[in-house]
């Protein structure tokens, strides 16, 4: 167990906890969450022993393992696979001290430690290690290259395996999912589900969350929360509490000026002044109870170009790749075709290095293509968000010189009020962007690009380093646009609720993808299954089992295939319900005449009365069918995954 009693914490002239109380239990799996700043990694500071309370205290369970995930890899040029095991620190140990053993001919140690190294699962460490490794990205061929030569979000991953990789009670995590793929979450959530000991994590990856977690902590003014559920589950009880709250404090804000009143008429008369004062001590003794409101900082639209071509942007027969300084070729996608047109919403899919970025940056133009055609559109305007945008920022420069470098005629109360939007309220549109965290260069970022009104998004992992209120502003803002959007992200909440289609980006191909995330992840087992057998074999040649990729390929097909007529329903029972509603708005409109009330148009009153009810009760039939046939379809993909 572990618990907060009445737990402040200080830091510099503001409190990031004030008297705080929370208790977990062994084996809950918890999510942390609250905006950026609130102070999520000095609670698992706390939790670390590296923060001590400034009043209260922390009670931590005696002998218990503790593994965290480190923010920071440094410099060095142990291998990727040592890096790892390096995570269990106890079998390292037993190691050293049978090299010590062995060194001193000492045979009784040695047998000693034999027997330590076999109890710690020594003979196996090395396959687990490879295991979590090649989950998270890493191929076979990384092994046994130098930490040093990865770059920085390869080796956020190298600290997650790392951790993953020590035996532990307590596993702390701090957005673990900031640098991997979608491929590598999806891993993740599965490995995290089946860890036996307690989990604590910080998350703004709601999907992520709900996959996993059995209660969510939320630190919100300086308190801690606990919720039993996943995301989904907080966010259906803080919205009934939030309601609650709303409610009282209407009906308390009612009866607080019902006694002012009172009080105002009679305290200075003298034959009412004593219920006067009484009235006047309830008013200061009634505890205010605060407005319920959604506190979310973000609130954003991202408004189109005037003009857009029916056509955005086409490559016929094109080979995407890179040449070298050297003029070498390398293809990544070959004999590739794909288009954009207006108002195409599409997801892009596939492994890690299968090429995505590729088709991106060849996309947005800056890649140049091989060989083969990239049209334009007469009217193309491209809005295009990746990590190397932030790194292009000014950093000498606020918010609000961004923009008006951008527009400079632009009234500044209007640019101000634009990014008061974003987060940027205040001084902070003024502030040098030297001084900004990731997220805020972020939103920043995606400041500048709505700005310019786009007609075509191009979003490569825009969701890095943002907050869940932020990401769920993001979305509203991406469902709403009119324009075309080409995404690539690992939030899945993001991608399920703002593209249409989605595409595949595979084996040096790109093609259309039949299906949801939840085929996506059965395609991606498939293939990975394969992967293995192929592996395996190359490794044990007497004993290869032949492998027909068709045949996989098909059966992959098949799962798809078997939750098309469900999607099919669920498609045709929507559109039954939209057309439900729609007669029932016009009619609704009709009835506001008050002509219709009439005696002459009684017979028009009745009909429409009539029409009401038919298209209620087919609303209401369609709504129960509808969400029967989700129900199965949820049910068939859980299977299938």
């Amino acid at each position: 167990m572990i618990q907060f009693s009445e737990v402040s914490l200080q830091r510099g002239t503001q409190f990031l906890l004030e008297e705080a109380d929370l208790t977990i239990f062994e084996g809950q799996k918890v999510g942390l969450i609250g905006a950026n700043g609130a102070g999520k990694s000095s609670l698992f500071a706390m939790i670390r022993g590296e923060l001590s309370a400034d009043t209260g205290e922390v009670i931590l369970p005696g002998q218990r393992r503790i593994a965290f995930m480190a923010q920071e890899v440094e410099e060095t040029q142990r291998s990727a696979l040592d890096y790892c095991l390096d995570g269990d620190d106890h079998l390292r140990l037993i190691e050293a001290n049978i090299a010590k053993a062995q060194a001193q001919d000492n045979h009784h140690d040695h047998a000693l430690w034999l027997g330590e190294y076999e109890s710690a699962h020594g003979y196996t460490a090395q396959s687990r290690a490879e295991t979590l490794l090649q989950g998270l990205g890493f191929k076979m061929s990384d092994m046994h290259k130098p930490v040093a030569d990865f770059s920085g979000g390869w080796r956020i991953r190298l600290n997650l395996a790392k951790a993953l990789m020590c035996p532990s009670d307590v596993l702390l995590l701090d957005e673990p999912t900031n640098h991997l793929d979608l491929d590598a979450v999806m891993w993740l959530e599965n490995w995290l589900r089946q860890y036996p000991g307690t989990l604590l994590l910080i998350s703004h990856d709601r999907d992520f969350l709900d996959g996993i977690c059995s209660h969510i902590v939320h630190l919100y003014q300086k308190k801690l929360t606990l919720y039993k559920g996943n995301y989904s589950d907080y966010e259906r009880q803080r919205s009934e509490h939030l309601a609650q709250q709303q409610s009282n404090f209407e009906r308390q804000q009612a009866k607080r000026a019902h006694l002012q009143q009172y009080v105002d008429r009679f305290r200075y008369k003298a034959t009412k002044a004593k219920q006067a004062q009484s009235r006047l001590k309830m008013l200061e003794k009634m505890e205010l109870i605060g407005p319920a409101h959604i506190d979310s900082q973000f609130s954003f639209s991202i408004p189109v170009a005037e003009k857009t071509s029916q056509l955005l942007i086409n490559l016929s027969q094109a080979d995407l790749g890179y040449t070298s300084p050297t003029g070498e070729q390398s293809i990544q996608l070959g004999n590739s075709n794909f288009a954009l047109r207006d108002g195409q919403r599409v997801g892009l899919l596939g492994p890690n290095g299968a090429g995505k970025s590729t088709l991106i940056k060849s996309i947005v133009g800056e890649l140049a293509i091989l060989s083969g055609d990239r049209v334009t559109g007469e009217n193309l305007k491209i809005g295009y968000f990746s990590q190397h945008q932030l790194s292009a920022l000014d950093l000498e420069a606020s918010p609000l010189l961004h923009i008006q470098r951008l527009t400079p005629k632009v009234l500044e109360s209007d640019i101000r009020r634009y990014l008061g939007g974003f987060g940027f309220i205040g001084d902070d549109a003024l502030r040098p962007v030297k001084g900004f965290s990731g997220g805020e260069k972020a939103r920043l970022a995606l400041s500048l690009i709505s700005w310019t009104k786009p007609n075509l998004l191009v979003l490569d992992e825009p969701t890095n380093h943002l907050d869940i209120e932020m990401r769920q502003a993001l979305t509203e803002a991406l469902q709403e646009f009119p324009g075309s959007i080409l995404l690539v992200s690992h939030d899945r909440h993001l991608l399920n609720s703002t593209v249409d289609e989605f595409y595949l980006v595979a084996d040096h191909h790109i093609q259309p993808f039949e299906g949801d995330l939840a085929a996506y992840h059965a395609w991606l087992q498939a293939r990975q299954a394969n992967a293995a057998q192929i592996e395996k074999n190359e490794l044990n040649p007497d004993k290869v089992e032949k492998v027909d990729r068709k045949e996989e390929r098909r059966k992959a097909a098949e799962l798809r295939e078997k939750l098309r007529p469900l999607r099919k329903q669920i498609e045709k029972y929507e559109k039954a319900v939209q057309t439900a509603q729609s007669h029932l708005d016009k009619i609704s409109d009709a009835m506001t005449d008050a002509t219709l009330y009439e005696a002459e148009q009684r017979d028009k009153l009745q009909t429409l009365l009539s029409e009401e009810a038919k298209w209620k009760k087919a609303l209401e039939e369609n709504e129960e069918a509808w969400f029967e046939a989700q129900e199965e379809l949820e049910d068939a993909q859980a299977q299938l995954s």
